[in-house]
């Protein structure tokens, strides 16, 4: 069973690029200052058109904040559902792509791309893949 979406070419490899956010502050669209979320947009999407142009382009997303989560957990006798995100932590997932590039190298230079043009630390990790692919 892969857990691997097959997007890319041959020998390509997969990895999340991650933008973390400060749980103190959980920007949103609406709650940003709309000349820095205009500039936000534009950098976001001038790395997501470089991705594309070259390929490396999987998928990409943003995040609402931990408080508008919803936990389940259906493991022991009944389901339970709670409002708010199963962990605490200083900082959260609030957006990321997934790229397809040829190894770690590549997926280094993206992220140093894409912190440049957010003005932030990017997260990279490889997605994993079952022996014997």
């Amino acid at each position: 069973m892969s857990f691997r979406v097959e997007a890319g070419l041959p020998g390509m490899s997969q990895y999340l690029l991650s933008v973390p956010h400060d749980s103190d502050e959980e920007p949103t669209m609406e709650t940003m200052d709309p000349a820095e979320l205009e500039a936000a947009m534009a950098a976001a999407g001038a790395i997501i058109e470089e991705l594309t142009s070259t390929g490396a382009f999987v998928f990409a997303g943003g995040l609402t904040p931990p408080s508008t989560a919803i936990t389940v957990d259906n493991t022991g006798e009944s389901l339970s559902t709670v409002n708010g995100p199963f962990v605490e932590a200083p900082e959260y997932l609030g957006g990321f792509w997934v790229i397809d590039v040829a190894d770690d190298a590549a997926a280094l230079d993206w992220a140093a791309r894409a912190s440049k043009a957010l003005g932030g630390r990017i997260e990279v990790r490889a997605f994993q893949v079952p022996p014997g692919e």
